[in-house]
Parts: structure tokens; sequence; C-alpha cells
């Protein structure tokens, strides 16, 4: 299962698992969230079963069993109901099931609060740990043993996720994210759930933008900086901007600044002065400024000012030069944008990743972004001639200046 589908697939169980203890046992305990954006899904469109089998008011822990080595127990997701299991392959209910907690997980107790899946070398072997108020029970995959555990200064969990190798316990609207052997907890915690992981906005006057974005590990859209050194970076509905010199970050809501692109940019670049966002197969032209000024005449069409066909995944500019580079998959186009009309010439192609989220240039080089992480490369000509991926760069550490 690829990183996007596993993903889409947690959050789907962390939703549920997670709605019992906040929406109640009526309506909102039927809903799932697929993915970080969107709106909640009745969840017996997925899960029929559950609802024939139970009244579907709430679930009170969910996982996905990831084990490729594991066949028999591999891509499995489980549901726990009061003091049923439900085991699904494909979406669709496997033969036996729900059968009893204490036949499928011997040593669990019913009516759990939390579970998560923990593979080796995370935990010591494969576990997945249960949660049940100040409970932990790391129940050992290979041979069912179960081992009680303290995890001391961490809160009762109410749902449990696994994501990008690391561990969080949701308890309210917070999390915490914890070390899956001790329970410790580390950084700065508890955190708002819904900046991160549902992707609320405007729930409340508390919600810190600033904090959210730069730590987040969703990955960038786009990224670049204009001509006097100011860093934009694009996610989802929100921006990050630092101003040259200034090692702070803001961040606001792309509609308060770009309001004719709304939301979700595919490419940005910087030129003369302007940035252009491409999103879909429109370009949008801003005059760098306070505020910044959306061009008369703009959106056009991104075959007419590119000359290539969207979408793109990338693109940037390197400093006193007026080629734009464009990444549409592993193919890089070099348009100059002195031309009319453009004509993109096909650089290279460069095989180390088959995807990018995002790229941009500046007096130390190129980086790409994919996933939470960068590549530096010192030249647009080293990075089409690399034969292997060069060192990985945390975004939020050490882009954003996170602590983590």
């Amino acid at each position: 299962m690829n990183l996007l589908s596993q993903t889409l697939c947690l959050c789907l169980v962390l939703a549920l698992s997670h709605a019992h203890h906040h929406a109640g046992h009526q309506g909102g305990g039927g809903h799932v969230f697929k993915g970080f954006h969107g709106k909640a899904e009745l969840s017996n469109q997925s899960f029929a079963e559950l609802d024939d089998h139970h009244h579907l008011g709430h679930v009170d822990a969910a996982f996905l069993m990831h084990f490729p080595d594991k066949p028999t127990e591999h891509d499995h997701i489980f549901f726990m109901l009061d003091t049923k299991v439900f085991s699904f392959y494909k979406h669709q209910l496997e033969t036996g099931f729900p059968k009893d907690i204490s036949e499928v997980f011997p040593g669990i107790p019913d009516h759990l609060d939390a579970a998560v899946v923990c593979p080796a070398p995370d935990c010591e072997e494969d576990t997945v740990i249960f949660f049940k108020g100040d409970e932990i029970y790391h129940y050992n995959v290979k041979t069912k043993k179960v081992e009680e555990k303290k995890f001391e200064g961490m809160p009762n969990c109410t749902s449990a996720f696994r994501f990008m190798e690391h561990y969080y316990c949701f308890h309210g609207h917070q999390f915490s994210k914890f070390d899956p052997k001790t329970g410790e907890v580390h950084g700065r915690y508890p955190k708002e759930a819904r900046d991160y992981f549902m992707k609320c906005s405007k729930f409340g006057d508390t919600t810190d933008h600033i904090e959210r974005e730069r730590c987040s590990r969703v990955h960038l859209d786009a990224i670049t900086s204009d001509d006097a050194g100011n860093i934009y970076a694009f996610r989802g509905h929100h921006f990050l901007e630092q101003d040259a010199g200034n090692d702070t970050w803001a961040a606001d809501t792309i509609e308060s600044d770009f309001k004719e692109l709304h939301s979700e940019v595919d490419a940005t670049f910087s030129y003369e002065n302007h940035l252009y966002m491409v999103k879909d197969d429109k370009v949008y032209v801003y005059k760098v400024g306070e505020p910044h000024t959306h061009l008369d005449g703009y959106p056009k069409a991104l075959k007419e000012v590119l000359g290539v066909e969207g979408p793109i995944d990338a693109a940037f500019v390197c400093q006193d030069h007026h080629i734009a580079h464009v990444i549409k998959g592993q193919t890089v186009y070099d348009v100059d944008l002195k031309a009319s009309p453009p004509v993109p010439v096909k650089e290279g192609s460069f095989k180390l990743f088959n995807k990018v989220d995002a790229a941009m240039c500046g007096p130390e080089g190129v980086k790409l972004f994919k996933g939470n992480h960068y590549f530096h490369f010192q030249s647009v000509k080293v990075m089409l001639m690399a034969k292997a991926i060069p060192e990985e760069h945390k975004t939020a550490l050490e882009l954003f200046g996170c602590d983590h």
C-alpha cells in the first residue's frame, strides 16, 4: 500500500475512533473524515457491515494492520466496538466476523479507548498498542503475548495514530506526540488536532496558524523566493512568508493575500518582482508588494504562458536568469520567459523521484521538496546529472525552524 493510501486509511480510522468520545453515541459518531481536507461522510458508506451487525453510534478503537511480511494480517482494518472486533479486507467484512475481542486478541480487554500499530524497530517487535484509561497493553503480533505498560506523564488517549513514523495520542481535541516504547512526550505539547490533522478552519480565536503551518508534516504544495529574498511557502488553504534577513515566519490564508487563487496552489515561481502562481491549467500573476497586486488580464492559460500542458508539479527560476524550469513528472522543461510565444525545451529527465511536490532555487542552489523532506542540489545541472538521492533534510526542522 503506498503512503497516500495508507495515510487516507489511517485518517479514516482515526476519525472513527475519535468520534465516539467527542460526537457522542448519536449523530456525529457515524461519520468519518477521509484525508486531511473535506467534509465528513457517513461511515456506513465505506463499512456498511458495521451497521448490519451493530447500530453504529461509536467505534471504540480502530487501526490498520500494516505488516507486509505477514500476509494473513497485512492491510486488514480492525474496528473495536464494545466487546466485538470487526476485520475488513479491501473494505469487505471478513468471514466469521465480528468476533469477541478476547478471541482475536487474547489478553486485551473490552471497551477500549484506542489502538495503534507499532512495527519493529519502532517497538522491539511488531506490536499493537491498546489503550484503556491509563492502562497500556503491548500485544506481540507474532507470539500473541501481552505486556502491560505504564506511560507516565502521557494523557489518557481517546484515539491513537501513527503517521510518518511518529506516534500521536489524541485526548479531547488536542494531541501529543509520544515514544511508543516509553510513552515519553517531547516538544511543546499538547497541540490542537483541528489545526494539524482535520484542517478545520475558523473554529476558534486561539488558532495558531504559524505554529501549525511551520511544524506540520503535510507536504508543501509550492514554494518560492522573490527578488528581494522573501520566501513564500504554500500548503492547502494557507501560506507562510519569511521576509529577507528575518528569521521569523508569518502565516495567513491564501484567500487573504491572493483571493483570486482561493487555495491549493500547484506551483509558483518568482520573476522580475512578480509571483507566478500555477493552479490547474491557469497562471495567476501578482506584483510583489503590500498588498500583492493581481495583474489585469490574468489568469491566463498555462499553455499560453509557459507553453506546457497542465497539471505541473513544480516550477522555479534561479536568480538573475529568465529561464523557468518546469517539472512535470520526471521531465524538466526550460521555458524562456522573454520569448513570445513561449517554446518549452526539454532540458532533461531525472529518475531520482517519480514526482516532487515543490521546488525553489536560490543562491545556494536548488531545493526539491517531497513529503516532509527536501533535497539540496548545487545547481540545475547537478540535479539533472545526479545518480543518487542526496541527504534528506527535514522541512519543518531545517527550513521552518521547528523544534522537531
